[in-house]
């Protein structure tokens, strides 16, 4: 794992290597770290986002909008073969846009042509916050924009698109508040403790396309996973499933199941709505009844 650089040695390093290490949090744009070299030292990574998206507030109209032009479309099979930033690449495929459906692949097709040809730059969206139906409700709901209201929103954008790259660029510094975090609890109370081995997945639910397993786990002594499901990121906005194998549960620990178990596997199906939250989901089961709710 590449060791992540330190607020202080951006801080110390020379003129040339700021401008290189700071080079792909905004996009093909070295001319806003260099606007900002010479303003340091900066106390936090929260001041460092702040003097770079003031740059660009300050810089000349044509300026800020080549900086929008030189950001891609998003899910362009010709603009990826012909070669993305690492950072767009890690972004896109994150959120699903390199194994679309045909229709999910048409849909990103015409409303990235719609786009264009009505505001004259691509359409931009921190993409690190949404799974593939946000983004696609987004996009849809954007169109209806004027294009000056649209310009702003893809600077706001770009915005917290650095401030993510920008976190995960730096490290030890908290001053940027930018990741969620989704967790779980399984507790079995028909025997009054945490249920351990409960098999289960976590489900990304996709309206226009195939849904997709984000991970597949079992849980501990505590009733929990080691660590959170989602955790390091935000949490993108959309509609989950986490679905638990119950039944498997029970039969192995000896308790009496009718035939088929009343419950077999139990779905829970909740929606993220705040990509920077912490969401907490419950499991208070026996064999034949739960209950859910939001923890904390």
């Amino acid at each position: 794992m590449t060791e992540k650089l330190t607020l202080d040695g951006l801080n110390a390093a020379g003129r040339g290597d700021f401008i290189a290490m700071l080079g792909n949090v905004i996009e093909y744009s070295p001319w806003i770290a260099e606007a900002v070299e010479t303003m340091r030292p900066f106390a936090t990574s929260a001041a460092l986002r702040d003097a770079m998206l003031d740059a660009i507030a300050k810089a000349l109209p044509d300026l800020r909008l080549k900086l929008i032009r030189g950001h891609p479309d998003l899910a362009n099979k010709t603009q990826r073969a012909a070669g993305l930033t690492e950072e767009s690449i890690s972004e896109q495929d994150g959120a699903g846009l390199d194994r679309l459906s045909e229709r999910e692949f048409s849909m990103f097709e015409q409303l990235n042509s719609a786009y264009r040809k009505k505001f004259g730059f691509p359409f931009i969206l921190c993409v690190r916050r949404h799974t593939k139906d946000s983004i696609l409700d987004v996009f849809a709901g954007r169109l209806e924009n004027s294009p000056a209201d649209e310009e702003q929103t893809a600077l706001s954008e770009i915005g917290r698109i650095a401030t993510l790259r920008l976190a995960s660029l730096l490290a030890n510094d908290a001053s940027l508040p930018v990741y969620g975090e989704l967790s779980m609890h399984v507790l079995d109370t028909h025997s009054g403790r945490p249920a351990e081995g409960v098999a289960f997945e976590l489900i990304e639910i996709a309206r226009h396309g195939a849904s997709r397993t984000l991970k597949q786990a079992v849980t501990n002594h505590d009733g929990r996973t080691d660590a959170a499901l989602i955790q390091g990121r935000p949490v993108p906005i959309g509609t989950y499933e986490l679905r638990f194998h119950v039944a498997d549960y029970f039969a192995k620990r000896g308790v009496l199941l009718s035939n088929p178990p009343f419950l077999d596997v139990i779905p829970i199906r909740f929606g993220v709505s705040e990509p920077e939250g912490r969401y907490h989901v419950p499991l208070l089961m026996t064999p034949w009844s739960f209950a859910t709710y939001r923890g904390s």
